[in-house]
């Protein structure tokens, strides 16, 4: 199949369908499919009543990017007089397609501002809304001609030729109303830009945009913070930015060199795994077979084990009636020895009552006895325990009395201790000054001996001459009289 031949003014005419897009109400979805077919952006339904503006998604959803340290610029104003007036104009036609994508809100309401506007701006307007609208049907006619051209594979050359040259006629009008749609938005744009008014009070009874015109904000914003950032970057942080760059798409080519090892690592996994598959896949057919087969040999094992099993019942039940009926005679013989067993116990019953008997109306007699010796046994007790009480509570004053008086022999026998040991150490030093009284004179006597002796010694010397026979008798008398004092000491000292 042969394919349709480019529209040369592609560019114009899908930037012409977006500002129709924004300013026309309610159409229906228009979504970008291909860079070199501008007009594939369009569909058109089989039935509709207006277009409809919120259902053209013009781009794709917009991620906003998070920027990283390293691709920060350093500077946050523009310095250049160029910069800024770049961003001047971005800013301007940001400005303007806002207040082209409000103009949707005149198509549907149109009696909110006939009032306040000039005529020569509502035939603008509506002109405009005119050939936006005849624009965006003709270019959903032809997009679905495209479609239908590619869908008829098996068509002859010659017809699909004719249907190309009709293609291209629709597509060249296309261009100049698209030419056409531009004008008349520039020239809604100045009458509107003109009115200030008009201007604000547009934005404030709009209730708002459609999806697809928000979008488009969206990214002329995003695209003015691109702008912004490039000419706030320099050339210095600009090689910064590609070293960067370069140093992640290195790190990206061997991490993707990694990714494939272990891909090729993935899929021989995957080819052995489909092996061991395979195997067990055959293993379980096998298992299947072999399940298969002692399932037959089971339903016919199971079929003779039925018959034995009725075969074995049979016998069964006529032993079982055999011993039914021995089991009958059994019971009535049982029963018969049961009535004898019967009657012989209630006789030996009738026995036991009446030995029972007896025995309670002793036991009930010896109670009696019993509870009339234990009455008398506790008033006994009950006396003896009120004497025993009281000679407790005189046994309780004596001992207070015994000791009191145990801790006065304690004291007298202390103080009895005490005076025998002073009355011992008082004979004892009493013998102490006996015996030194009897040595001092004991002493005092020989020193007076000795002192008579030298004074009779001296008066012996002066006259010897005179009494020789009374100095031969006073030795012995001297001698008699030293002797008694001697004695006398020997008898003290015992």
């Amino acid at each position: 199949m042969t394919k349709p031949p480019r529209v040369t003014g592609g560019c114009e005419i899908q930037e012409s369908l977006e500002l129709a897009a924004a300013s026309v109400p309610d159409y229906t979805e228009a979504k970008a499919a291909s860079p070199e077919m501008a007009l594939d952006q369009v569909s058109i339904p089989p039935s509709y009543h207006r277009l409809a503006v919120q259902r053209i998604p013009l781009r794709t959803g917009l991620v906003p990017a998070e920027p990283m340290k390293t691709l920060v610029p350093s500077k946050s104003k523009l310095n250049t007089i160029e910069a800024k007036r770049i961003m001047s104009v971005l800013d301007e036609a940001i400005h303007k397609i806002e207040l082209i994508t409000l103009m949707s809100y005149m198509e549907s309401h149109p009696e909110a501002l006939e009032d306040t506007l000039p005529e020569d701006f509502v035939r603008a307007l509506r002109e405009h809304l005119d050939i936006g609208q005849t624009l965006v049907e003709r270019a959903s006619i032809l997009q679905r001609r495209h479609k239908k051209l590619e869908e008829e594979e098996e068509a002859e050359e010659t017809r699909n030729q004719e249907r190309l040259l009709s293609l291209e006629l629709h597509e060249v009008n296309l261009l100049s109303l698209a030419h056409q749609f531009r004008d008349s938005t520039k020239t809604v744009l100045r009458l509107v830009l003109g009115e200030p008014q008009f201007t604000r009070l547009l934005q404030v009874q709009a209730p708002g945009r459609s999806p697809g015109a928000q979008c488009l904000l969206d990214g002329l914003v995003e695209l003015r913070g691109f702008l912004f950032e490039k000419l706030l970057t320099s050339p210095m942080e600009v090689r910064e930015k590609n070293q960067f760059i370069q140093d992640i798409s290195r790190r990206s080519e061997r991490n993707q060199e990694v990714i494939d090892d272990l891909q090729a690592e993935l899929a021989n996994v995957l080819k052995n795994k489909e092996s061991e598959v395979e195997k067990e896949n055959f293993v379980i057919q096998e298992l299947k077979n072999h399940l298969h087969q002692v399932f037959k040999f089971s339903e016919n094992s199971l079929l003779r084990t039925k018959q034995e099993a009725e075969k074995q019942q049979k016998v069964d039940f006529r032993a079982s009636q055999v011993r039914l009926a021995k089991t009958q005679q059994d019971i009535l013989a049982l029963r018969a020895q049961y009535h004898n067993l019967v009657m012989e116990n209630r006789e030996a019953e009738q026995a036991l009552r009446k030995k029972k008997y007896k025995v309670e109306t002793e036991i009930e007699n010896w109670i009696q006895k019993y509870d009339m010796e234990m009455g008398e046994k506790q008033d006994e007790y009950e006396d003896l325990e009120s004497i025993h009480k009281e000679e407790k509570l005189q046994l309780e004053e004596l001992r207070e009395r015994h000791a009191v008086l145990v801790e006065e022999f304690s004291q007298i026998r202390a103080e009895n201790e005490i005076n025998s040991k002073k009355r011992v150490e008082a004979e004892r030093e009493m013998v102490r000054m006996v015996r030194a009284a009897t040595l001092i004179q004991a002493v005092w006597k020989g020193y007076l001996v000795r002192s008579i002796l030298r004074s009779k010694k001296k008066k012996r010397g002066k006259g010897k001459g005179k009494d020789k026979g009374k100095g031969k008798e006073k030795p012995k008398e001297e001698k008699a009289k030293e002797k008694k004092p001697k004695a006398k000491g020997k008898g003290k000292k015992k």
